[in-house]
This record gives C-alpha cells, structure tokens and sequence, in this order.
C-alpha cells in the first residue's frame, strides 16, 4: 500500500496553446484611422500598400497619416490607400 497519495498524471495538466490570430480586414472603406492603425492583417500578399500606407514584414498593412481608407482594384491587384477626405462622402450642393 502506498504511504502517499500519487501525482497527477501530465495529461491531465492544462495543454497551452498559441494565442488568437486575428488575421481579417481591421478597417473598410470610407472608415477614419489615424496614424500606425492596423487596416488589414493578413498571410502572404493577398491586399497591396498604395498611398499613405506601408507593409509590415508580417504583411499587415498600417496607415502612416490620418484619414479615411479607400480600397482600388488595378491589374488584377487590391490597393489599399488612405486618403485625406472621405471618398464616400458627397459634398453637399445648395438648390438656391
């Protein structure tokens, strides 16, 4: 008979396991971001920096100004840039 109780077994012990990749589109059209948001993570070259953005070397795209993000097909590719005023937005015309 055993003087003390036994251990637990290994398996039994909580197994760790690698943080959420939040991997997806962060920010879409029209929507404000300010300088060092995250617009797009993403694996491998799926979406392309166009103005006003740069890619990280774990291929996130991140804004470098201010302003308001706007996506553009151009030969087969996705650009992101983030413009200085809201493309989305119509100016507003007086009927007088």
């Amino acid at each position: 008979m055993a003087k003390k109780k036994q251990a637990a077994a290994s398996a039994r012990q909580g197994k760790r396991s690698k943080g959420h990749i939040g991997l997806g589109i962060k920010k879409f059209g029209g929507q404000a971001v300010s300088s060092g948001n995250i617009i797009v993570r993403q694996r491998g070259g799926t979406f392309f920096p166009g103005e006003n953005v740069l890619i990280g070397r774990d291929y996130t795209i991140f804004a470098i100004t201010d302003g308001f993000v706007s996506y553009r097909k151009k030969l087969g590719r996705t650009y992101i840039d983030v413009l200085q005023t809201n493309p989305n937005t119509q100016p507003c015309i007086s009927s007088k």
